[in-house]
């Protein structure tokens, strides 16, 4: 069967409302790309050491920008320029790849989608978690326990908001949300190098950490430690699954494979300036002590006010994020189900 035959009909592709401009899905990819991931940089460091972390946050940053302007092509077939749009990932597999690769693929993406999600709000709840308890410190003193801290409350508190952002049209209409999300994203990111670096000014300005990274007893704890702080990085970089649904979103003239590839370059760029100054800020700060996570860690209680800022920039920046992964597959699918009827 011709694989052309399986592509919507152009018009009915192209007819919804397009005004992204290469701006707007900058702010997506960054987004999408700086979740909650930058937070625990400073420990991903630790693992690899001054040498092979820096060099791996690049490398992976590079990787990402070459795929990413690969499966910008695939945004229209069988002409990057001319051809019939492909609204979401699992369209373009099918028109490349052709249907037997569409299951394969899609159960890949959804699995990484859904478990970026989880991911999201676990770290969403433990930043609300974490601003009730430095405020609690702060009043009673640090032996006051967990205060009554409950991360399934937050967790509710969480999907609350999702659902109300979930009732707006298209991701068109949220792109003023990834615009907060990014701007909350450089928040924390800057609070985050501040509090590091005022933590490494503290100790006299000596560069803590080694080259090899943190030394463990045994070699196979190590290698775990090592092979999960790759995974963090590679979990930091990832947005190929939104990529084509962020494309949908821009308005043509340009090609939008053009813009798209522009959008990346600047996405990827800030993105990995952010990872590499508060990785090795956090990592010079802690040495290969450095937290799991900077914000709810607790490698900080004070001051108690700029902790509690972060964190909530880290909240609204998620709540962003988990829209941009989510709005455009949600509403595709209840314009699919209103077809069929």
């Amino acid at each position: 069967m011709d694989r052309r035959a399986v592509v919507y009909d152009a018009e009915a592709v192209d007819d919804h409302e397009r005004q992204g401009t290469v701006w707007t899905a900058t702010s997506h990819i960054v987004a999408a790309v700086v979740g909650s991931g930058v937070l625990a940089l400073a420990w991903t460091v630790a693992q690899l050491g001054w040498v092979v972390g820096p060099l791996v946050l690049v490398g992976f940053s590079c990787v990402t920008y070459y795929t990413s302007t690969l499966l910008a092509n695939c945004y229209r077939y069988p002409d990057p320029v001319t051809g019939t749009a492909n609204r979401e990932y699992i369209d373009a597999v099918r028109c490349y790849l052709g249907p037997k690769n569409v299951m394969l693929c899609g159960c890949a993406q959804y699995v990484n989608l859904w478990g970026t999600l989880v991911g999201y709000t676990i770290t969403a709840s433990a930043s609300m978690i974490a601003v009730k308890r430095v405020n609690c410190f702060h009043r009673e003193g640090y032996g006051a326990g967990d205060c009554g801290a409950s991360g399934s409350t937050y967790m509710v508190v969480f999907g609350v908001f999702q659902l109300l952002l979930s009732q707006l049209p298209s991701l068109h209409n949220i792109a003023w949300l990834s615009v907060v999300a990014v701007a909350t994203s450089f928040g924390y990111s800057f609070i985050s190098l501040g509090l590091c670096a005022a933590k490494w000014a503290s100790h006299g300005g000596a560069v803590r950490g080694t080259l090899a990274g943190a030394d463990l007893d045994f070699p196979r704890d190590k290698a775990f430690n090592v092979l999960l702080a790759l995974g963090n990085i590679a979990f930091s970089y990832t947005f190929a699954d939104v990529l084509i649904e962020i494309q949908d979103t821009l308005r043509s003239p340009p090609a939008e494979n053009k813009t798209m590839k522009r959008a990346s370059f600047y996405g990827l760029s800030m993105t990995t300036v952010f990872y590499l100054l508060l990785g090795c800020t956090g990592y010079a700060a802690f040495g290969n002590d450095a937290p799991g996570n900077i914000l709810t860690g607790f490698a900080f209680y004070e001051p108690f006010w700029l902790v509690d800022i972060a964190n909530i920039c880290v909240i609204v920046h998620l709540i962003g994020a988990y829209q941009v992964i989510t709005h455009h597959r949600l509403t595709s699918s209840l314009m699919a189900g209103g077809d069929r009827r």
